[in-house]
């Protein structure tokens, strides 16, 4: 009950009285009947305790992300120790295994595409009808036939160098220039480029009719552009593989660390470029690549692609992530490696092994302290077998001992090159399937 007189205000509350003294006294009032109506609802309501679920959960999933990196590096560091020489019955039957996938997978694709299946199947048979019956035009198969498959080959050649498969192989090093070194060297001791066909390509003689022609620069480029160009469009087709694999990663959203090192890379570069890090000389000329592909585009690509640039996978993963239209991409790629590059590659191999230099280079070999003289001996013993042998009729016929020792060499030093490219695929090829049944699991534990 509430009773005024002038300046008091008194207030029954209960069995108790308030006496308020002031002109503000309705203010007062209405402050008092706040409060005890608030200290009234703090009565009813039961404290409950504070909790820590929220920092609770920030220290679980910190705990959980840190064991699932560490477990993750664990996983990383094993699969790199499943290779031949450590675990090689294991790295045989993951390489099986990951093969059998992929012819799997590849077959079931080729056969949802009816088409492409049904024009492979045409094109056999056709070949197969014109190369079986006889007539007038069984020269002409046989030669295109000779022609074909000397392309295939040099292509063959190009994708292995390039691909990225295992190491990678250096067909251009190993098997190209020592095809234009080999034809530069009889252009000159012959005086001409019209070998007889065969034994040429596959070996070479003189010509038998003493014909002789103006033999240049140009004329020997002109005679090994097929297999330089066919070698070079090999190249164009191995960097493929890095374009495709960052398109699929952009737009499917796949973390690069799960699918590829060379994504994983590209991802940490940019990083470090975000941030202002220290980089290496090396990881600057991945960004001016990067930057100079992203900025300039399809003549980017181009300038890439037309010199010796062993950075340029790093112009295809940046072409694929941000999503460069394909023709663009592979149409710089093989205008670039396949007439440009390849023409400043084959003039390199011309001018190194003209007749003059190599001369020169002979009395050079005599000036190296202790070796020169024993270095100068089996050399000018190999090309005076070689010149010997580009006027023989036999095709086989073996020079004299200098030659052999430095045949021998370079066969040994191919053929270890290319053991050594065959057991980094049968590695590669287990690591990835080691690398599919992680993920696999990965995947599954994230599902449960």
């Amino acid at each position: 009950m509430q009773t005024s007189m002038g300046d008091h205000c008194v207030i029954e509350v209960g069995d108790s009285e308030l006496d308020i003294v002031g002109g503000d006294a309705p203010i007062e009032i209405e402050r008092l009947g706040y409060k005890m109506s608030a200290s009234v609802k703090r009565k009813d309501v039961k404290e409950v305790p504070p909790t820590t679920n929220g920092s609770d959960k920030q220290l679980e999933t910190k705990n959980s992300s840190e064991t699932e990196r560490l477990n993750k590096q664990k996983e990383i560091e094993y699969r790199k120790g499943i290779v031949l020489w450590k675990r090689p019955i294991l790295t045989i039957e993951y390489c099986i295994r990951e093969c059998l996938i992929l012819l799997t997978t590849y077959g079931r694709r080729l056969l949802h595409n009816k088409r492409l299946l049904v024009l492979l199947m045409i094109s056999t048979l056709f070949i197969s009808i014109l190369m079986n019956t006889n007539g007038p035009h069984q020269s002409l198969v046989q030669a295109a036939n000779k022609k074909v498959l000397w392309c295939l080959y040099w292509i063959g050649l190009g994708v292995l160098s390039s691909v990225g498969l295992g190491t990678g192989l250096h067909t251009f090093l190993l098997y190209l220039g020592p095809h234009i070194a080999r034809v530069t060297l009889a252009a000159y001791e012959c005086n001409s480029v019209d070998f007889p066909e065969p034994p040429y390509p596959d070996d070479i003689i003189c010509p038998t009719d003493d014909s002789s022609s103006h033999v240049s620069i140009f004329t020997i480029m002109a005679k090994v552009r097929l297999e330089a160009m066919c070698w070079g469009a090999g190249t164009a087709l191995g960097e493929l593989p890095p374009y495709f694999m960052a398109r699929a990663a952009r737009l499917s959203g796949i973390d690069p660390d799960d699918e590829d090192d060379d994504l994983k890379e590209f991802e940490e570069l940019q990083k470090k470029a975000e941030e202002n890090q220290e980089l290496t000389v090396i990881q600057k000329g991945k960004l001016f690549v990067e930057d100079l592909v992203k900025k300039v585009g399809f003549f980017g690509i181009l300038a890439c692609a037309s010199i010796p640039n062993p950075l340029f996978d790093l112009a295809g993963i940046t072409c694929g992530h941000f999503l460069v239209p394909f023709w663009t991409f592979f149409g710089a790629t093989l205008i670039g490696k396949a007439f440009i590059k390849m023409h400043i590659q084959k003039l390199f191999v011309i001018i190194a092994f003209d007749e003059t230099l190599i001369n020169m280079a002979l009395g050079w070999l005599k000036v190296i302290p202790v070796v020169g003289e024993m270095l100068q001996v089996p050399f000018k013993a190999f090309l005076d077998g070689q010149k010997t042998k580009l006027h023989q009729k036999g095709a086989g016929t073996e020079a004299s001992g200098g030659r052999n020792i430095l045949s021998t060499c370079f066969e040994v030093f191919v053929m270890a090159m290319v053991l050594y490219f065959v057991v980094s695929i049968l590695n590669s090829l287990a690591q990835s399937y080691h690398k599919r049944i992680s993920k696999k699991k990965s995947d599954k534990v994230s599902k449960d």
